[in-house]
């Protein structure tokens, strides 16, 4: 059993839930590697974090991450672990980022999490597809049977009094039933009161009858910031067995192991330390700061809530506890110290400036109301046109990260336009991040209103590289040639950030091999220190997608998931899931691929982003063909062009044009296809690239096929003609399969083995399971032989593979299986679709005919 306990106090100190699982599992550090010891320890503020030679990057929620789950792993080898976390909402940030990351990950392992949370409390990184039982009040008759059980059952009207007073909550029918005949006002009292309140109102009354040395040691109790047993005897608590505690614990107060006082819930704690005048926490707290010399963030923390006024020592060392934080990677811990400081100093200058980092530092938890709150209170203290701007720059980022587009974009845009010109570097990041919502919103007017910003910026603050980023936003189609020659011509160096922001622009204009090129350099130097993910980070696992190495796709999308949710992101989230349903649904797992795609459509408005409803629906799209079920393939593709042909999304949709086609050709809905074929012609004719000039080469051929029209050859022979092409190999091979089935339907039957063969082979690396038995299925009418496979291939499985895949076969959906073997659903799509090409089958539905009744 490891446990930590939440605590009111302890959200300013990063990374201290976390300490509490960590700590008795020092035995297993060396069971780590060395990076990920020196990134635990370096977060928990351990000996890692300093010495000569120590890695100074600041470690992330991904690698702590890690660390922590291969050290509960280590341990679970010995004996199976349960990490409980009680009172979760009280739990620093960092803490509990880390916690969900490992969370999602304990598939497999010999390790429980169990959470308790108040109802009310959404806990980041925490969503809804994580189990939860939600334990509802007693009814009368549960609430009675725990009013008999107790020392002295009331009865009559003090019974039912307590029975409506508690509404079912269990602590308050024991406290309640605890003080009839005791308290004799507590009964008396007209109208009903909160619960909370009056427990808090009992803990007060009982602390004030116990004697004064009692008082006094639960005072300084209720005053600590941590529940540690040897922190306690260091500021000079009284040990456990001390007879101090006696009459606390007598009164229902604390609870005493042979180590630890603890108090018995926390409105306890609070009653105790609100009963008490403020002169009395005051010396409480200047206590325990006198003998916290060795841990200076507490110290600084205890001083500042022993201060009665202003005070710039205080706000001195809160700002040194923020740096520190900051080390360690607690961004909410540091902003909640800039905060505090900020208030104390009685410069206003140095308030706003410390309010500025405060905000700054608090982007990066996501939490865009604090952000917001910060920025307010830093624009009534200071009129400072740097700290405004760097204000703006910092809460602009964040906000471009928002589902709600259309005011993100007001806000990015309105401060851009108020610091032109003398803030000109500041407005041009803002334009940058303008062109972000931009682009994600896919609106035409917000691409005109960006366009005429950097008009008005000043030449000589238009930098080359940000210039580059805005115009392939705004404009992917039309400069594709001006953009490529700035990104080969300007030198991008050894700096992630510039790396991916180049990588995005080639991106865009369907440079995709350059732009994966530009984003492998970018990871060969390190993830960015900020728990946010970047702002376009869906385009990077778009061209790992499109080049074809879907695996580095999904852990792109991990990791913008885990950082996402953590920071309550969900527009970032739904970008990630669009990409996992595509991978899932070329690889056969479709009822996954569904399931995500629906999840990144519930957590945005179409109307709001247009680029991630494009990307959702493809994704279905896929998933039906994939299934065979063309008719709601060419539904969900119809959906991301307008009634009259037009493009959904300016860059989204197109990529999709050929795929609708051949859903088209199948369900003879071709004069529908034909009107967006025709409109997407005139919108890509002039300097578009050759990708997008062979999925509408293909897209027109497919329908020429469908009509008999001996003119489709050319067409389907010219998406295969340029091999450049290759460097997107499942639109390569779906060419090489069409260009093989219109000639295998010609009864060219010699002439359409190569392209079949061809596509047999990109698509079996690919692990494109649909795709592969439909290209093999082709080649065997062509008289090209394959392998048999038959249902012996199923002894090559694992036993739980074995399992899932006769569940599957009986007609059980991923979630159904995933209940009965106790496996996450994901996992259950992940051993299917890997299954998958061993038993011969492209999809679930045909493993009933492999497997037999």
């Amino acid at each position: 059993m490891l446990r930590s306990d939440g605590s009111p106090v302890e959200t300013t100190l990063a990374y201290s839930g976390l300490d509490q699982v960590v700590r008795p599992l020092s035995p297993f550090l060396e069971s780590i590697s060395p990076e990920e010891r020196h990134a635990l320890l370096t977060a928990l503020g351990g000996p890692a974090s300093t010495g000569e030679g120590a890695d100074a990057r600041t470690p992330d929620v991904m690698t702590v991450g890690s660390a922590v789950l291969a050290l509960l792993s280590s341990a679970s080898r010995t004996a199976p672990l349960v990490v409980t976390i009680d009172d979760a909402h009280w739990c620093d940030p960092a803490s509990l980022s880390v916690l969900a990351f490992v969370g999602r990950r304990l598939s497999g392992e010999r390790v429980s999490l169990l959470i308790g949370v108040r109802s009310d409390e959404r806990l980041a990184g925490f969503d809804g597809r994580v189990p939860a039982v939600l334990l509802d009040p007693l009814d009368d008759r549960a609430a009675g049977q725990l009013l008999d059980r107790q020392p002295r059952p009331p009865l009559g009207g003090s019974r039912a009094r307590i029975l409506d007073e508690a509404e079912g909550n269990p602590l308050a029918l024991v406290e309640l039933a605890a003080v009839v005949g005791t308290t004799a006002d507590v009964m008396s009292d007209a109208g009903p009161l909160a619960v909370p309140e009056r427990l808090e109102g009992l803990y007060t009354r009982r602390w004030k009858e116990l004697p004064a040395p009692t008082r006094a040691a639960l005072l300084q109790l209720a005053a600590m910031d941590t529940i540690d047993a040897d922190v306690a005897l260091s500021v000079g608590l009284p040990e456990a067995a001390d007879d101090v505690w006696r009459p606390a614990e007598e009164a229902g107060l604390i609870r005493r192991t042979a180590r630890r006082v603890r108090f018995r819930h926390p409105l306890a704690r609070s009653g105790v330390y609100y009963a008490a005048d403020f002169d009395d926490r005051r010396r409480a707290h200047l206590a325990l700061a006198a003998r916290l010399a060795d841990e200076p963030d507490r110290q600084a923390w205890h001083r500042a809530a022993a201060a009665s006024d202003t005070d710039a020592a205080i706000s001195v060392e809160l700002e040194a506890t923020s740096g520190r934080a900051l080390q360690r990677g607690g961004y909410a811990a540091a902003a909640s110290a800039f905060q505090r400081a900020a208030e104390l100093h009685p410069d206003p200058h140095e308030s706003a400036r410390l309010l500025t980092e405060a905000a700054s530092t608090a982007a990066a938890t996501g939490d865009i109301a604090w952000v917001e709150q910060l920025a307010t209170a830093t624009r009534s203290l200071t009129e400072d046109p740097d700290l405004l701007a760097r204000i703006a720059v910092h809460s602009g980022r964040l906000t471009a990260l928002t589902a709600r587009h259309s005011n993100s974009f007001t806000r990015l845009t309105t401060d851009a336009a108020s610091f032109m010109p003398e803030q000109s570097s500041a407005a041009l990041d803002l334009i940058a991040d303008s062109a972000v919502v931009a682009y994600y919103s896919g609106d035409d007017t917000h691409r005109q209103q960006v366009a005429t910003l950097l008009d008005q910026c000043p030449p000589e603050f238009r930098q080359e590289r940000t210039s580059i980023f805005i115009d392939s936003l705004l404009a992917p189609r039309g400069r594709r040639r001006q953009v490529m020659h700035a990104i080969t011509s300007v030198t991008v160096g050894p700096d992630p950030a510039r790396l991916t922001r180049a990588g995005i622009s080639a991106w865009l204009i369907d440079e995709t091999p350059t732009a994966v090129a530009l984003f492998d350099a970018a990871a060969a130097h390190g993830h960015p220190a900020t728990p946010l993910p970047d702002p376009l980070g869906g385009a990077i696992a778009w061209a790992y997608f499109e080049r074809g190495r879907w695996d580095d796709a999904l852990a792109v999308c991990a990791r913008i998931t885990d950082l996402g949710t953590a920071a309550r992101l969900d527009h970032a989230v739904a970008c990630a899931a669009t990409v996992e349903a595509a991978v899932l649904a070329h690889r056969g797992d479709t009822e996954t691929a569904r399931e995500r795609a629906r999840d990144a459509l519930t957590l945005i408005d179409p109307l709001e982003s247009r680029s991630v409803y494009v990307a959702a629906r493809r994704a279905l799209a896929t998933a039906a063909a994939a299934d065979g079920a063309y008719d709601e393939a060419f539904d969900h593709l119809r959906m991301t062009f307008h009634g009259d042909g037009s493009p959904v999304h300016y860059h989204a949709s197109y990529p999709g044009i050929a795929d609708l086609a051949a859903a088209a050709a199948r369900t003879g809905r071709t004069a529908e296809a034909s009107v967006v074929v025709n409109r997407t012609a005139d919108d890509l004719a002039g300097d578009t690239s050759p990708r997008l000039a062979a999925l509408l080469a293909r897209a027109r051929g497919l329908l020429l096929a469908a009509a008999g029209d001996a003119a489709a050859e050319e067409r389907l022979s010219a998406a295969v003609a340029d091999r450049s092409l290759a460097a997107w190999p499942f639109e390569w091979a779906q060419a090489h399969l069409q260009l093989g089935e219109w000639l295998r339907r010609e009864r060219r039957i010699a002439e359409a083995r190569r392209p079949l063969r061809d596509a047999v082979d990109i698509f079996d690396s690919l692990d494109a399971y649909p795709w592969t038995e439909r290209a093999l299925s082709e080649s065997r009418a062509a008289g090209v032989s394959s392998p048999s496979r038959s249902s012996d291939a199923l002894s090559t499985l694992s036993p739980q593979q074995q399992e899932i895949v006769r569940l599957a076969a009986d007609g059980l959906t991923n979630r159904e299986i995933g209940e009965r073997l106790y496996l996450s659903p994901r996992t259950v799509g992940s051993h299917l679709y890997r299954s998958f090409p061993k038993l011969g089958v492209s999809s679930r539905s045909k493993l009933r005919d492999l497997l037999g009744p």
